[in-house]
């Protein structure tokens, strides 16, 4: 019997979702799962959800045991599941919200941009003494992160703890294959293919079926109109820069200044009247803003509203069956850079095939990024390490330089505005972040009119040589 406990077991479905998707694994049927929240209420519907999982399921040598103690739930712990939310929908608005008075128009804001900037501010800290209390109580255990943003906090955590074996999961490589799979008409079981990079900015830089490469192909394609309309900032990603990329285009446009320049740029861009995953603003907001959450988890508990029992596409079964069984599988996922990407920083998060099997979670070498791309990855890389290392030294000056180095936001604003905005977000935020004092105001220098006095470094002898 394998022990399972998932911290931040009170989201909607996310836990059940997993609890599920181990189940269905023969090996696993008789896990032990222990469920954590910092939330009674969310909490107590969470053990109801399970246990009505294993009635409907015929899972009868499972067990389940719900507590706010973490320390004590881990004791014994085999793997550590880790999916929480710091701040809840109050915290989401205010980061979506404070940027658009700037001109900053984020889609999703959960991985770059001001708000994955402020999720790192309040989400590291708690999530480093996870790490610790791991490394202390159960360092046997494996650490599988479902908490966004993935390449921050996965950096994060494994600075706190960094003999924890640990690995930070997305959907978003399997997904994005099995769409490029479906639009070509060939079963994603029979394509063959590699993706390295960062999460939610990896590449697939071979897609393969049968010997025949099938990137040609996706070029091709990704000019079709129809899937173009439904794809759109992906799809020019594989016009301009030749390689399909992960995640959904709504996050792609957030990632640089292409995209969301303005409200025409953003319109033609991202056409949310097709899907808000295609980039309208605030969509994360829809997601979140989930007053309902009571009756929607009641419903499930009772089976009002069934919780499948098919199995998802997500990794987090597959990695402990692979290691209870010792039956190898191949996943994708987040991990320190230890020369798996030459042309990627050394210990900068990156996304790359994980072996698994008995020995455990295993990252595989992929070699070197095309230059352009792994140019488009360090970009991210920048502003990631300064948040870590801001909230790390708990630097609000550190945290305005993350921000100021985001492409979004440095395409949106001066840094004056910059520093404004990083103030009020600070502001807005204190019930949840803990820094070293207040960002310092810094007065703004350009007045109308230019004073007088104002020296100037121009000499006019050298502009008439010219």
């Amino acid at each position: 019997m394998s022990k399972i406990v998932i911290i931040g077991a009170g989201s909607l479905v996310f836990s059940s979702r997993l609890t599920v998707d181990i189940l269905t694994h023969p090996a696993l049927e008789d896990s032990e799962f222990t469920l954590v929240d910092v939330d009674d209420d969310r909490l107590s519907y969470a053990e109801q959800i399970v246990h009505r999982i294993f009635k409907e399921g015929g899972y009868t040598k499972a067990k389940v045991s719900a507590t706010k103690n973490r320390q004590e739930a881990l004791k014994g712990a085999d793997y550590v599941i880790v999916s929480i939310l710091v701040g809840g929908y109050e915290a989401i608005q205010s980061e979506i919200d404070i940027p658009a008075k700037y001109g900053i128009d984020q889609c999703i804001g959960d991985t770059l941009t001001p708000g994955g900037i402020m999720r790192c501010l309040r989400t590291l800290p708690i999530l480093q003494e996870v790490s610790k209390d791991i490394t202390s109580i159960c360092p046997q255990a494996h650490v599988l992160n479902y908490t966004n943003p993935m390449g921050m906090l996965s950096w994060g955590m494994t600075n706190a703890a960094p003999q924890m074996s640990y690995i930070g999961l997305c959907h978003s490589v399997q997904g994005t294959a099995g769409e490029w799979a479906k639009r070509l008409n060939i079963p994603e079981e029979e394509i063959n293919y590699i993706c390295s990079g960062i999460n939610h900015q990896a590449w697939f830089t071979h897609f393969e079926h049968k010997g025949k490469d099938l990137l040609p192909d996706i070029r091709e394609l990704a000019l079709d109109p129809k899937i173009w309309y439904g794809d759109s900032t992906r799809m020019e990603y594989v016009k301009h820069l030749g390689y399909p990329v992960t995640e959904s285009s709504g996050h792609v446009s957030e990632y640089n200044p292409w995209f969301r320049k303005n409200e025409e740029t953003r319109d033609r861009y991202c056409p949310g009247m097709f899907s808000d995953w295609n980039g309208g603003h605030g969509f994360i907001k829809t997601l979140y803003d989930r007053p309902d959450w009571k009756e929607e988890m009641q419903a499930m508990a009772s089976w009002e509203k069934p919780v499948s029992l098919e199995r998802s596409q997500e990794y987090g079964a597959t990695i402990i069956n692979a290691i209870e069984t010792g039956v190898p599988a191949v996943v994708y996922g987040s991990v320190p850079n230890r020369g798996y990407i030459d042309n990627l920083p050394e210990g900068a998060v990156v996304e790359v095939p994980c072996l698994v099997d008995k020995n455990g979670i295993q990252p595989v070498r992929t070699g070197a990024l095309p230059p352009h791309l792994a140019a488009l990855n360090r970009t991210q890389l920048n502003v990631q390490e300064l948040a870590v290392e801001a909230t790390e030294q708990k630097d609000p000056e550190m945290v305005f330089q993350a921000m100021a180095m985001d492409p979004l936001t440095a395409m949106s604003c001066t840094l004056d505005d910059i520093r404004d905005m990083t103030r009020e977000l600070l502001q807005a935020h204190a019930p949840w972040i803990n820094l070293n004092g207040e960002l310092a105001a810094k007065p703004r220098i350009y007045q109308e009119p230019v004073p007088e006095s104002a020296e100037s470094h121009i000499d006019p002898a050298e502009v008439n040589n010219q």
